[in-house]
């Protein structure tokens, strides 16, 4: 086994030490580095993605565009939607996977380790 599913959308290609979207293959970078720098990003109007519970009213679960901002990761050559979060504004993205590459080479790839 060389591919790992890491995300429901990202894959971990151990050969070769790549993130890739697991819908198309394409890569989105290295493994030691956050894989959405490899994706393309929006940033979502929260109006659009927290209507008004009751139309005409002003009330929704919207969390206040001054405190918060939606950004969504998509594969650039699929447009495979791979991630979303929310952000307070000006904070960086986020890196929230970080893999013991070599531990995972040694159990998936290593003769008789892990079988």
């Amino acid at each position: 086994m060389t591919t790992l599913r890491i995300t429901e959308y990202v894959d971990l290609n151990l050969t070769s030490e790549q993130w890739c979207c697991n819908r198309c293959g394409h890569k989105l970078g290295p493994a030691q580095d956050n894989y959405k720098r490899g994706t393309l990003v929006a940033e979502r109007p929260l109006e659009e993605v927290h209507p008004a519970l009751v139309e005409g009213q002003q009330y929704s679960f919207m969390p206040d565009p001054g405190y918060c901002r939606l950004l969504e990761f998509y594969c650039p050559e699929c447009a495979t939607l791979l991630e979303t979060e929310y952000l307070p504004p000006g904070h960086p993205i986020t890196h929230d996977i970080e893999l013991d590459i070599d531990s995972l080479k040694k159990k998936y790839l290593e003769p008789g380790i892990g079988t």
